[in-house]
This record gives C-alpha cells, sequence and structure tokens, in this order.
C-alpha cells in the first residue's frame, strides 16, 4: 500500500528515515534533499519517522446531539 502525504508533506517516510540515521549537518541535509533546514532539525530531534496528527484532540461538531433539540 502507498504512503498518503497532505499537500503540503516535504519528506516521505524514506527521507525522514535516512535524516534520522544520518550523522552529516543540518545544512548539507537540507541541501541533498531540497528542504528547509528547520525541517531537517525537527527530523533529526524526533524519535518516531511517522507524521504527527494535525487533527483535534476532540473535534467539535456544528450538529447538535438529539438531546438538546428536543
Amino acid at each position: 500500500m502507498g504512503q498518503v502525504l497532505h499537500g503540503s508533506a516535504t519528506t516521505t517516510e524514506a527521507m525522514r528515515r535516512a535524516i534520522q540515521h544520518n550523522q552529516k549537518s543540518i545544512r548539507t541535509l537540507a541541501g541533498r534533499y531540497g528542504i528547509n533546514p528547520k525541517t531537517v532539525a525537527k527530523w533529526k530531534k524526533r524519535q518516531l519517522i511517522s507524521d504527527l496528527p494535525t487533527d483535534p484532540r476532540q473535534p467539535r461538531s456544528s450538529v447538535l446531539p438529539l438531546d438538546d433539540c428536543l
């Protein structure tokens, strides 16, 4: 199954894994992969290679529950 990336994703899991396991400088890796040095620093700091969810922890609904309508 293929990897699903959101619209503004600049890295794949393979790139993140390579960034985390590489000992080269942040600037060198940013140039190699064509991404922002802040992105490289972020992935070097993280333990996991999966992207964190960006949805709300407790989603709010604009639809009222049935109990409130009665």
